[in-house]
């Protein structure tokens, strides 16, 4: 299978991040920052996402960026994006200072796979105030998947975008880019999606998440995805897929916690109080899970879980 063969590659070739029961991380995918136009699907969640981003800022959170963050299909440069959504930005540079910022690349974004256009475009950025270069991320890297190996036990969590595989996404993608970058681009303005994305396709998602249940079943390890655009939590013993979902959904936006070495689905929303005041509330949907549960212990007979259950 095309699809299986492309993940296999992509796992193998993984960079590696240790963590342990004291190491926080947030995942956020699918934001597609654009121009904050009224194609900008990011533009109407903005506020909630960059007050999530404090949040997780001042809570010593690592934060992992699933891929598709930045729209380069229907942007032709990112100072469009960095200058129309400067307080993202600013935020996540304080993450990047503090090495708490980890980047995947997605296939809206996968010119970033290059180290060359991701050292033009944003190792520094032009500041039209000073009138001068100023760093925004020097020297940052963009992966194309992680592997997040438990220190003590070696459990593994593989993080990637999830379009490996998915043909018109991947070996073929820039024919969506094109559909997308001279078509698809302005017909969101009337409210046409693009039918070739998996986050409007029913059929074309589940496939992919079909693919995604069988590699999990394959390697016994725990599977983080965007791509879909769809939350995902495993319940009533469904295989070790999550999905953090996106940041382009009108109820708010999405994302993946883990934490005590438990992942949980979190929501932020707008809500109202009993007074007619409006706030964010950080809402807790699924988990917290204990990833020991989907521990491929046969692979670690000499290692004694009891001790890491609590």
């Amino acid at each position: 299978m095309r699809e299986f063969s492309r993940l296999e590659q992509v796992y193998k070739q993984a960079t590696i991040i240790p963590f342990d029961k004291e190491s926080k991380f947030v995942f956020f995918g699918d934001q597609h920052r654009g121009d904050d136009s009224l194609s900008d699907e990011f533009g109407r969640n903005k506020h909630i996402f960059n007050y999530a981003l404090k949040y997780y800022l001042d809570n010593s959170f690592t934060y992992v960026e699933v891929g598709d963050g930045d729209e380069m299909w229907e942007q032709r440069s990112f100072d469009v994006i960095r200058n129309a959504h400067f307080p993202t930005f600013s935020l996540l540079r304080k993450f990047f200072l503090e090495n708490r910022l980890l980047m995947l690349f997605g296939n809206h974004n996968i010119c970033y796979r290059k180290p060359e256009k991701v050292a033009r475009d944003l190792y520094q950025v032009y500041d039209e105030y000073q009138g001068a270069c100023d760093d925004l991320f020097p020297g940052i890297k963009f992966h194309e998947a992680l592997v997040l190996k438990e220190k003590k036990t070696e459990q593994e969590i593989f993080v990637v975008h999830g379009h490996q595989g998915d043909l018109l996404n991947d070996q073929f993608y820039f024919l969506s880019f094109a559909l997308i970058r001279f078509l698809w681009r302005f017909m969101h303005v009337i409210g046409l999606k693009n039918p070739a994305s998996p986050a409007k396709s029913r059929r074309k998602r589940h496939k992919i998440e079909r693919m995604y249940a069988q590699w999990i079943q394959h390697h016994k390890t725990i599977l983080i995805c965007g791509h879909t655009h769809r939350p995902k939590f495993p319940i009533n013993g469904d295989h070790a897929y999550f999905n953090c979902g996106s940041c382009v959904n009108p109820r708010g936006i999405f994302c993946l916690e883990l934490t005590n070495n438990h992942l949980s689905l979190i929501t932020w929303r707008v809500n109202t109080k009993h007074d007619g005041t409006m706030i964010i509330k950080r809402t807790v949907l699924n988990g917290p899970l204990n990833i020991r549960k989907y521990a491929n212990k046969d692979k670690y007979d000499d290692f004694d879980y009891a001790t890491c259950e609590s």
